[in-house]
């Protein structure tokens, strides 16, 4: 894994990103994922996947592979549902952190169809998510699985651990990840109420919904992200109510 040095804010708007649009998903990717691929915009420090689903009822993600990745999941609305070739099963909703470690290998799928787990009738509302990747500090770790309620916490305010493998948030309610350098922030933020960014060799700070404004950069609303390399420390304050996702990364993936 590399380090840089030298200072950068890149914002990136929500129509810059890569489409992907099947009847069943709507998805917009900030990084290069399936058929869209830009050599120059593959990863930011060590997160490669920052996809925006949203998925229609009863459809979703047949079972499929991974290897060597940590997935986290951020469900926004709605609720997900989680199958995988380990036996783990859970239904993933807002304010559930999930992560599941690919490691030697693992199947998996997604699905908008809870109410086939939980019985009743079929619901109509799509689920809204953030899927995220990052790579493993170590290779071929076995395969596993976290899930954890931090809905309390983001009640209280401020950047909330979501996802971690760094030591600082080792006591902190917050699933685990297989990389050191690595963690991530959620922060709900009624209108008016602001967070301070971490300061690390890479952030990435995404807002799925919601209209703020990132101090010296002006307003970022929904869908858009800002890639920082070797700063931090601004302050993001909500024009409306809000809700942003922030990656703190002390290494970056090698080019």
């Amino acid at each position: 894994m590399a380090a840089t040095s030298t200072p950068q804010i890149d914002i990136r708007r929500s129509a810059e990103r890569f489409p992907t649009e099947a009847g069943w998903l709507t998805s917009r990717h900030s990084f290069s994922f399936g058929h869209h691929h830009d050599r120059a915009n593959t990863h930011h420090g060590v997160l490669l996947v920052n996809n925006d689903d949203v998925v229609r009822p009863g459809t979703g993600f047949d079972t499929h592979p991974h290897r060597d990745m940590e997935i986290v999941t951020w469900v926004l609305q709605g609720s997900l549902v989680h199958q995988d070739s380990e036996g783990h099963n859970g239904v993933i909703y807002p304010g559930l952190a999930q992560r599941m470690s690919a490691g030697t290998g693992i199947r998996h799928s997604e699905k908008n169809d809870s109410w086939r787990l939980r019985g009743g009738d079929a619901h109509d509302e799509p689920v809204h998510f953030v899927q995220m990747w990052v790579v493993p500090d170590e290779a071929g770790i076995a395969p596993g699985y976290e899930q954890l309620e931090i809905g309390d916490e983001l009640l209280k305010g401020g950047l909330v651990p979501v996802a971690s493998g760094m030591d600082k948030h080792r006591d902190a309610a917050a699933i685990r990840i297989k990389n050191r350098y690595a963690g991530l922030y959620a922060a709900r933020l009624a209108a008016g109420q602001s967070v301070q960014l971490p300061e690390a060799p890479y952030l990435h700070l995404f807002v799925p919904r919601g209209r703020v404004n990132l101090e010296g950069a002006g307003a970022l609303d929904t869908g858009d992200a800002v890639r920082f390399t070797a700063t931090g420390g601004q302050q993001v304050t909500a024009v409306a109510d809000a809700e942003i996702l922030v990656w703190e990364m002390h290494a970056a993936v090698a080019a």
